[in-house]
């Protein structure tokens, strides 16, 4: 597929590197002719230098051929008029990033007035996000499936679990386990485990289930439950604005902590159940005084990531029993991983993940459709759902005598409201929802599961 990107940011730049990994011909405009050279030059792509809501700068680009325009500049006006200009002049699909909250509540009317794909908001997406973190605190990450009937839940294993040592079968068996282990991380290593693996103490492992289920295996392996009923929040950012609204439907009472004074007042008029505080918030004795040490979460949503992770890691030491820091510079990943932080955030690679998956189902239009897809360990093990059609190759015969591939793992199938956790004997019909667990090679249908 060709794909224009608009906007050379850090969103523009995980696109392009996402699907440029993914086989597609992608094209990158900016203004900035330095971030047009750093990332064509990276990524060994064409660059366009220029305002990509002229019709001279697309002509450049090859809008005549393009399948895709993702306009994701810094402007959310800018990023509109580049699909408008595209749709004008060619009949590729197009994508619009929209961060500010005005633009929140006309979402459907511009997609359809504008005949836009897909409009995403990633403070939105990451508020989402944090919020479903909050609600179920003991995990990492959550990610859901089969519109929130189903999920995949991340979580570290404490020092002294039951079930270290321990093999997946083995805990399958004495737990009578209702969900699926669906992946293991240990250290830099990522795992999709057999029957046989044994856990480790300190393991972060995906389980995917019911809510319900989840809650149950947590409770069969001792793992503690500790709801929030209160959270601090670092920032008054767009994120922020959108978390409160969130968190406000689940009755957990909130504390914002903002060092500049007008953004205060602007923030306690538009929410008027939130306790707003004016102050550093790298202060200690502010974050005592506050109270914050003693909220059962804090959220640093700041725009500065060392002052997020700073933040969380005061917090953990303090006492408080769930951390959520945002991160947006990649390149700190391997430093945030060795320092153990509860729930990272980094809302470019939502939106990337997003837009990854309306590309990968733009691809397929003749198999199954993928419904929602997810880096469950960022460039090694990804999850996908798809919508299985009368025509695909793995329906109407049990799994066992399926040519899986390796380093493939069926997770769930959704048949109606039923779900499945899949044995060997248990066979995928058409119009179920399944979920598949993948290692590093890409899958656009379900077919590709398959060994040739």
């Amino acid at each position: 597929m060709k794909i224009i990107i608009v906007g050379c940011g850090r969103v523009g730049q995980t696109l392009a590197e996402q699907l440029n990994e993914e086989g597609n011909d992608v094209v990158v405009v900016d203004r900035s002719a330095v971030r047009v050279r750093e990332i064509a030059n990276k990524y060994d792509l064409l660059g366009i230098i220029g305002n990509g809501a002229t019709h001279t700068t697309l002509t450049e680009a090859g809008i005549d051929s393009a399948d895709l325009l993702i306009a994701v500049t810094g402007s959310d006006e800018l990023n509109l008029l580049c699909c408008i200009m595209a749709k004008r002049y060619s009949a590729c699909r197009t994508i619009a990033r929209l961060k500010s909250p005005e633009y929140a509540t006309e979402t459907e009317y511009l997609k359809q007035e504008l005949g836009l794909a897909m409009i995403i908001n990633p403070d939105y997406a990451a508020a989402k996000e944090i919020a479903r973190v909050l609600n179920f605190p003991s995990a990492i990450t959550i990610e859901t499936f089969a519109k929130g009937r189903v999920e995949l839940l991340k979580f570290r294993l404490p020092e002294g679990s039951a079930l270290a040592g321990m093999s997946v079968k083995d805990a399958v068996i004495r737990f009578k386990a209702s969900v699926l282990i669906c992946t293991v991380e240990r250290g830099e290593d990522a795992y999709i485990p057999n029957g046989d693996f044994i856990f480790a103490e300190r393991d972060i492992i995906s389980i995917i289930g019911p809510a319900k289920a989840a809650m149950e295996f947590f409770d069969k392996i001792d793992y503690k439950i500790q709801p929030v009923k209160d959270a601090a929040i670092i920032g008054t950012s767009d994120t922020a604005h959108y978390l409160c609204g969130e968190l406000e439907k689940s009755g957990i009472r909130i504390k914002i902590i903002e060092p500049d004074e007008k953004k205060c007042e602007e923030f306690a008029s538009r929410h008027d159940g939130v306790t707003v505080i004016f102050g550093d918030p790298t202060d200690e004795d502010l974050l005592k005084e506050e109270g914050v040490v003693s909220s059962d979460a804090l959220v640093a949503l700041s725009h500065i990531d060392e002052e997020n992770i700073m933040l969380s890691l005061f917090a953990k030491s303090a006492g408080v029993k769930k951390t959520v820091t945002k991160i947006n510079r990649i390149e700190y990943s391997k430093v945030i991983n060795s320092l153990e932080l509860d729930s990272i955030i980094n809302p470019k690679n939502i939106t990337a993940d997003m837009i990854g998956r309306y590309v990968r189902a733009m691809k397929n239009t003749t198999g199954s459709n993928m419904e929602t897809l997810y880096n469950i360990i960022k460039g090694k093990i990804e999850a996908a759902e798809f919508t299985v059609s009368d025509k695909s190759p793995i329906i109407n015969t049990p799994l066992f005598a399926l040519p899986i591939k390796k380093n493939v793992l069926i997770a769930a199938i959704l048949r109606g409201r039923q779900l499945i956790i899949p044995r060997g004997a248990d066979v995928i019909m058409p119009h179920d929802s399944v979920v598949i667990v993948t290692g590093e090679e890409k899958i656009y249908d379900l077919a590709d599961i398959l060994d040739d």
